[in-house]
Order: C-alpha cells, then sequence, then structure tokens
C-alpha cells in the first residue's frame, strides 16, 4: 500500500513543479518571479537572484533588484541579459531596475502555447508514473488478484485527478496571460 501513497506524492511534486515553473512565466504586470531563478557566479557557486538580493515591484510595472553585496551589481545586470527573458535590466549603480512593458496580443499568445506546451510535460510525466506503479503493482505476486485491480484503479484515479489540476493551473494562467 506503500507504494500508491508514493505515487500519489510523486504525482502531486509534479503539479507542484509545473505551478513553480509558470512563476517564471510572465502576465500583465511585473512579478519577482520572472528574474528570481536566475543564477549567478556567486564566489563559485551558481546562486539564484533573489538568494543574494532583494527584488521589489514599483508601481506594477517595474522590478527593482537590491543586491546585498555592491560588487555584484554587473554580474546580476549579465545574467539577466543572458537568461534572454524579454527584459532589459538598467544598471543604477547600486541597484538594477527592470521596467516590464505590457505584453502584445502576440507575445500574449506565444506565452499561452507555451504554457500549454508545458502542460502536456507535467501531463506526461504523471502518466509515466502511472505506469511505473502499475507496473510494480503487476510485477508483485503477493499481491492477491482482486486487490490487484483495486490498486490499479486507484492508480488510475489519481492519474485522472492529477491530469484534471494541470488542465485547471494551465486554464488559470491562460486566463490571466488573455487579460488585457
Amino acid at each position: 500500500m506503500i507504494e500508491l501513497e508514493m505515487t500519489e506524492l510523486e504525482m502531486q511534486e509534479v503539479i507542484d513543479r509545473y505551478a513553480t515553473a509558470l512563476n517564471s512565466i510572465r502576465t500583465s504586470g511585473a512579478n519577482p518571479n520572472l528574474v528570481a531563478h536566475i543564477e549567478i557566479d556567486y564566489y563559485g557557486m551558481s546562486t539564484p537572484i533573489n538568494q543574494i538580493s532583494s527584488i521589489s515591484v514599483i508601481e506594477g510595472k517595474q522590478l527593482l533588484i537590491k543586491p546585498y553585496e555592491m560588487r555584484i551589481v554587473k554580474d546580476i545586470e549579465k545574467a539577466i541579459f543572458a537568461a534572454n527573458i524579454g527584459l532589459t535590466p538598467q544598471n543604477e549603480g547600486t541597484q538594477i531596475r527592470i521596467v516590464v512593458p505590457p505584453l502584445t496580443e502576440e507575445r500574449r499568445r506565444e506565452y499561452a502555447g507555451k504554457v500549454k506546451e508545458m502542460a502536456e510535460e507535467a501531463k506526461i510525466a504523471v502518466r509515466n508514473i502511472r505506469r511505473e506503479a502499475n507496473d510494480a503493482i503487476k510485477k508483485d505476486k503477493t499481491i492477491p488478484e482482486d486487490t490487484q485491480k483495486d490498486m490499479l484503479e486507484e492508480v488510475q484515479e489519481m492519474t485522472d485527478n492529477s491530469i484534471k489540476k494541470i488542465e485547471e493551473v494551465c486554464a488559470k494562467k491562460s486566463a490571466d496571460l488573455m487579460k488585457l
């Protein structure tokens, strides 16, 4: 029975990773998650920007990044350029300002397509977890046939619920993207 609990946890992890990945796709306004995941070389270690600076939103249209150490301002600026996320950082000496332009209709559709593509990848991951669980259940000859059937049905139910959650997250993000 522990297999089923692990299967459910793995499926939930896929949903959580998908929802987290969507934070890096911008909707209409500025959001610290747009740059938080970008990493720079900090004392020889690859470190996300949000761990070495504060990121704040100004008037809903600008991001202000204030590094805890002034010497890394240029490194953060270079990393944002290199990330190719469509934002232009402005180095102000002690901080970096990023003006987040409004999305064009074409860009909104492009991002909505990416959201759907990421949803498909998450669904595939959930189905792979289902396949692995089903194989493990079928291989275990100590489980009675009736119990095996019940377990397989439970795994399918978990899969259906997980895919439904992924579709809900996808629909919400797509709706946010298409809002003007």
